[in-house]
């Protein structure tokens, strides 16, 4: 009975003694640099268990021993904390720093950018074309809704979601920019002021002008003229359900719509664009100028006239570099 009790003890030890190595060896692959030589990213579906995440990110290389892994988050009683998502791994990443990462929820994000004096049909193409995001946006937003800017989000995030934080990003940056505005005759409110930035917005792509445009849109309304601003014409006749894909026709100018600013007095009655910051700062504080018209330059920009004289020899040299750019 005495030989029976120490053998006992005895395999007792030796059962302890390796279960300690056993645990020693799983802790050290647990925490020891991992096999991956370049990041790679990993996409943790909702609802997938433990031992499969250990599987996956052993058969991606990410980590060396997918037991050691499960060892280590049961050890660490994170197996509850493990989130979904995608995430990016570092070369050499530890199964625990893994682990760390995944608890962390921190998962990879990207980048989408709305350029300025975009129609809302336009930014609703941009968020359906992206594979990344997921669902459908039902209803287009009207002009001047959407803030353009660049958008952050993580695979999987609902295209409509993303459209929301576009909307709310316009409704706090026009109510800071509004908050000492001063209603006036021409320009009473908020949307009189997304109106004439979004036509600034499709009139010019130079940051420096916007302004000065804004100062010849203004002083054309303080004199009674009509804006007769070409994007207008072109938003009257798709009223932003397509692109024009042509020229504007004579007929075009002539037609009675109410955003066709050849015809009408004043200014539409809604946005024909998404307009940025900048513009919608520089219809809020114009350039003082004397300037009643402006045409292209032909570099980019536009040139600005005092009188229609002036304007109409600034026409004639920009139809006159035309005519040479065809020729060649």
């Amino acid at each position: 009975m005495k030989r029976f009790l120490i053998l006992l003890i005895g395999l007792f030890l030796i059962f302890n003694i390796g279960l300690a190595s056993l645990a020693g060896y799983g802790w050290h692959l647990f925490t020891k640099p991992g096999p991956l030589s370049e990041s790679r990213a990993f996409l943790l579906e909702k609802g997938t268990g433990l031992r499969t995440i250990a599987r996956q990110l052993q058969d991606q290389g990410i980590i060396e021993n997918d037991l050691a892994f499960v060892f280590g988050v049961r050890l660490k009683e994170q197996q509850a904390k493990l989130k979904a998502g995608e995430f990016e791994f570092a070369p050499g990443m530890s199964a625990e720093e893994v682990m760390g990462t995944i608890v962390s929820g921190k998962t990879i994000s990207y980048p989408l950018t709305i350029p300025e004096g975009l129609e809302g049909r336009e930014i609703v193409d941009l968020l359906m074309g992206e594979p990344k995001l997921t669902g459908e946006i039902e209803n287009i937003p009207p002009e001047g809704a959407i803030l353009p800017e660049t958008y952050h989000f993580t695979r999987g995030d609902k295209r409509s979601d993303v459209l929301k934080r576009m909307q709310t990003a316009m409704d706090q940056a026009i109510a800071t920019l509004l908050a000492d505005f001063t209603p006036g005759k021409y320009i009473k409110d908020r949307n009189d002021v997304l109106t004439l930035a979004s036509i600034v917005e499709k009139e010019t792509a130079v940051a420096s002008e916007r302004p000065h445009v804004a100062g010849v849109f203004y002083n054309r309304l303080r004199k009674g003229m009509r804006l007769q601003s070409d994007p207008t014409v072109i938003y009257g006749v798709t009223r932003g359900e397509r692109a024009l894909g042509r020229p504007i026709y004579k007929s075009d100018l002539k037609d009675d719509n109410p955003f066709n600013t050849y015809v009408i007095d004043g200014l539409p009655p809604a946005p024909i664009s998404n307009p940025g910051l900048e513009s919608i700062k520089a219809v809020l504080n114009p350039m003082e100028t004397d300037d009643l018209y402006f045409v292209a330059s032909g570099d980019g920009g536009h040139a600005f006239a005092k009188t229609l004289a002036e304007h109409n020899r600034n026409v004639r040299a920009w139809r006159k570099l035309q005519k040479s750019r065809n020729a060649q």
